[in-house]
This record gives C-alpha cells, structure tokens and sequence, in this order.
C-alpha cells in the first residue's frame, strides 16, 4: 500500500502546483514576477513550518552544514520561479507546462558536467529526443516576426526556456545539499532564501495588489508550500523511479485549466512537441530504475553473505 499511496500523494502534489500557477497566471497582468515570488515563498513557510512541528522535526529544519549551498540553490532557484512567472504571463498555460519538461533533460546534461555523473548513449540519446520536442514546441513562436503580440510570446517562450535552465542547475544544488543537509532544512531554507532574493526585484517596481490579487497571491503561496509537502511525502513512501512518471500528468491538468479557465486552445505542434518530451523523459526515468537495479544487484554481490 505505501507505493500506492506515494503515486497518490505525487498526483495530489501535481494537481496542487498547477493550481498555484493558475492563481499566478490569474494575477499576471498587474502583478509583476517578483512580488508573485514573494507571495508564492513566503506564505509557503507557516505550511511547512506546522508540518515539521507536527513531525517533530522543526529543529532540524533550521540545521544546516553549508548555508552557502542553500543560498547558491535559492538564487537559481529563485531565478527560475521568476522566470517561470513571467512567462505565465506571455504564454498559454500548458505550452509553460510543456517546456517546463525540458528541465529533467537538462539535469541529465548538467550531473555529467558538474558531478562527475557517467551519462551513457541511450540517456544521451533521449535527451537529444527530449530536445527535438522542445525545439518543435518553441518552433511557431520562433517563426513569428510581426506584431507585439508575436513578440511577447517570443519573449516568453525564451524566458520559459530559461526557466527550465535554472530549473535544472537548482536540481543540481540540490544533489549537492542531500550529502550534508536533511530533506527539512533543504525544504525550509530555500522557501526562507527565496523570499529574502526576491525582495530585491522591489527596485523593479511592485504594485498593491487589490484584495482579490492578494488573496490569491496568498492562496498561490499556501498551495505551494502544500504542494511541497506533499511532494517530499510521496518520494518517502516509494521509489522516485516509480513516482517520477506521474509529473506529466500535469500536462492533461495544465491542458483543461487552460481550456476552461482561461480559453487557450492547444495547438497539435505544441501537443506533439509535449510528447515527445513526455516520451524522453520516461524513456530516462525508465533507465535510471534500470541502472539502480544493477547497482543494487552488485552491491549485493559484493558483501560477504551476496
């Protein structure tokens, strides 16, 4: 029962991060990124916070070994969130979505270059494929020339690109940290750094949000840190291996959100670009349980009693 529960905890979680980009998306016309990302870290603390005194652990959530390493992660981190707001703003929801995947393939490329990781053809070759995905769903923003609204999407399909980028070097930070740092510091300083950093972009012009827009700039910030705890508690409960394929359910979510929510129609290129992402990335998932199993399986042969 515990796997099941994990897969549906990650369903929960998935469903919970597309509501919080909803309500951002909701709030993107007045509000710029980097207030959203306040709102969107700072109200996630009092949620995490109650969750580790409910499980004892609130203390340890506040122990760290390598505060630098937590700020390096909140900086790219916050990067990205701010990034993955703006672009909100510009694009339909589920081509956010769709590029977004290109993250994990980029963390493929990023462990072999920054951690000595051993990346072999055929998760090379389904980044390449993942890749070709990306490049299909960005091509009919690439091709428009004419028009400011042309132009906006131009520019958000970049900054969502980007986005992606920090994405995945945040991923890579993160491998750093779980040597040294538990799950809850790990959590609760970056909600805590993020805030911090993006209280510098006041510079850059926040508004006051109306009661409705921080009301669900509020909302956006509990959601997230909800969907946090919830997507720690599914990788606790069974092998990320087993849950990782659940994250592109978000895509069928983003898809009637942005259909019945905000009247965005998707596009067959863009759907076509999406899975073949959807597909590289499974085909890397897949691979990795694979090479866990022989790594366990020679482990096993070496001990005394294997």
């Amino acid at each position: 029962m515990q796997p099941l529960r994990g897969v549906f905890l990650k369903v929960i979680s998935v469903c919970v991060f597309v509501c919080m980009a909803s309500l951002i998306k909701a709030s993107s016309g007045h509000v710029p990124p980097g207030e959203a990302v306040f709102f969107r870290s700072f109200f996630a603390i009092p949620v995490i916070v109650v969750w580790l005194a409910i499980r004892k652990e609130l203390r340890h959530g506040w122990e760290t070994h390598n505060p630098l390493g937590h700020f390096w992660r909140g900086l790219v981190g916050t990067t990205s969130m701010g990034l993955g707001f703006a672009g909100l703003g510009m694009l339909p929801l589920p081509e956010v979505t769709a590029i977004g995947y290109a993250s994990p393939l980029l963390v493929v490329i990023f462990a072999a270059m920054f951690l000595n990781e051993q990346v072999r053809v055929f998760r090379l070759t389904a980044v390449a494929l993942g890749m070709i995905g990306v490049m299909i769903v960005l091509s009919p923003r690439l091709s428009v020339t004419a028009g400011p609204i042309g132009v906006k999407e131009q520019l958000g399909a970049m900054v969502v690109l980007t986005s992606a980028f920090f994405a995945a070097l945040a991923q890579v930070f993160v491998r750093k940290l779980v040597v040294t740092e538990g799950t809850a510091a790990i959590v609760l300083w970056f909600s805590v750094t993020a805030s911090c950093l993006s209280l510098v972009t006041l510079f850059w012009g926040w508004v006051v949000p109306t009661p409705q827009e921080a009301a669900i700039l509020i909302l956006a910030g509990l959601f997230g840190g909800v969907g946090q705890i919830l997507l720690t508690s599914s990788y606790r409960l069974a092998d990320a291996s087993l849950i990782a394929p659940f994250e592109y359910t978000s895509m069928l979510l983003a898809i009637g959100v942005g259909f019945f929510v905000f009247n965005e129609v998707p596009t067959g290129t863009m759907l076509i670009g999406a899975a073949i992402i959807i597909s590289a990335g499974v085909l890397i998932i897949w691979r990795e349980r694979q090479l866990g199993l022989e790594r366990a399986k020679q482990r096993k042969a070496m001990t005394p009693n294997g």
